[in-house]
């Protein structure tokens, strides 16, 4: 199986600003998500930013890095830049590994690429988990996914997709399995998808729900959707999430040493 990562790594987060380089555990965030892409089997992994703080830190630890422009909408329309830049060919698998998931699994990683493999009708290819409480259903953070009987995504949302008609959810009633499933934010690609992603510019679906695959299913572009191998942990997007995902790193470190 051969695919490539590129990780989209933006310096300017409004909610957190300097994100790739805050530091988890010792090391800056942008590093643990690379050693994850490259413990994936990848051959080829590229860190995608559009700042020289954040280059030359990947650098430092080995990175190959792609400078890219400060105007693109989100992490799949910078990768499209990278596809451009290096001049792949349409039909290469590419893995988007978001750069604020230093938790992701490699296992996922390998997984979404050899779904895309795998499914030769899908441009895209993504990973789900199935959601077990109420809690995480109602939970606007959580984005949703219903697909058809072949497991091709038929929406995405942050609402909570199938909408049970009777009225509202109760854990005490059951939360049938399969039926609600939670989507994770890794895609993959073949290249020639990316450049008409980028070329499409984003949609209204988009821009409501703040969710890029989104633009994907709005151009005709199919998205097959698997199970993950792999529990993920949480992205960072906040402060808060930065604390959390460090006392993890900090307990695993001392489950390890124990």
């Amino acid at each position: 199986m051969s695919f490539k990562v590129v990780i989209p790594a933006r310096h300017g987060a409004t909610r957190l600003p300097g994100k790739p380089l805050r530091l988890i555990a010792g090391l800056p965030m942008i590093q643990h998500v690379y050693h994850r892409a490259m413990d994936s089997g990848a051959e080829e992994v590229i860190i995608a930013t559009e700042h020289a703080l954040v280059a030359q830190m990947a650098r430092s630890f080995g990175a190959t890095v792609c400078m890219t422009g400060d105007q693109h909408l989100c992490g799949t329309d910078r990768i499209a830049e990278v596809v451009v830049q290096r001049g792949w060919a349409d039909d290469v698998v590419v893995v988007n590994l978001q750069g604020d998931e230093p938790t992701m699994p490699a296992v996922n990683v390998a997984r979404v690429a050899e779904n895309l493999q795998a499914q030769p009708t899908a441009q895209v290819a993504t990973l789900c988990t199935p959601i077990g409480t109420v809690e995480e259903l109602l939970d606007p953070n959580v984005v949703k996914v219903v697909c058809d009987r072949d497991d091709f995504a038929l929406y995405f949302s942050r609402a909570p997709i199938p909408w049970h008609r009777d009225g509202g959810f109760s854990q005490d009633a059951g939360m049938p399995p399969g039926l609600w499933l939670r989507h994770l934010g890794i895609y993959a690609y073949r290249a020639g998808a990316l450049r008409a992603f980028a070329a499409l510019g984003p949609s209204e679906l988009e821009r409501q729900e703040s969710l890029e695959q989104l633009r994907a299913q709005w151009g005709g572009m199919r998205i097959h959707v698997a199970e993950a191998p792999a529990l993920p942990g949480a992205a960072v997007d906040t402060e808060a999430d930065l604390a959390r995902v460090e006392a993890l790193f900090r307990q695993q470190s001392l489950q390890q040493t124990g």
